[in-house]
């Protein structure tokens, strides 16, 4: 198990959250898979481990991991939710032929929030950018 699976799980023990053996491999396969999966996705992987297992369960437990602030759902358009373990600041390209989610790290879009709160009086509390493209296994096909 990675360092960084044993800190959240440390972080919601410390918070009071029971760590089943679901959740545990719930965040665990978030953690070290980063491929934005979705819930179906999350399930079908650990249904063989956990038969017993449903996919109620995997949606209760990433939506106790999305309230801990440990998991971010990510929704886009008319797809499923996916979920994403990565809770630091980053970005997303998404390819528009098969969905794949990729993170990229740019640095701080602050002078972008600051125009937007000068120009509409807002207070920005966060904000979210997606590219979209093609990956580049769908462009060599």
């Amino acid at each position: 198990m990675s360092t960084r699976v044993e800190h959240a799980l440390e972080q919601l023990k410390t918070n009071g959250v029971r760590i089943t053996p679901q959740r545990h491999a719930i965040l665990a396969y978030l953690m070290e898979s980063m491929s934005h999966p979705t819930a179906d996705e999350i399930y079908r992987a650990l249904e063989p481990k956990f038969p017993s297992m449903s996919v109620a369960t995997v949606y209760n437990n990433l939506k106790m991991l999305i309230e801990a602030g440990m998991v971010h759902e990510l929704t886009y358009g008319d797809n499923s939710s996916r979920f994403d373990a990565n809770v630091s600041d980053h970005f997303h390209v998404i390819c528009q032929k098969c969905g794949k989610i990729e993170d990229f790290s740019y640095p701080s879009l602050e002078d972008v929030e600051q125009t937007a709160e000068k120009s509409t009086g807002f207070q920005i509390q966060g904000l979210r950018m997606e590219l979209y493209g093609i990956c580049s296994n769908c462009k060599n096909k």
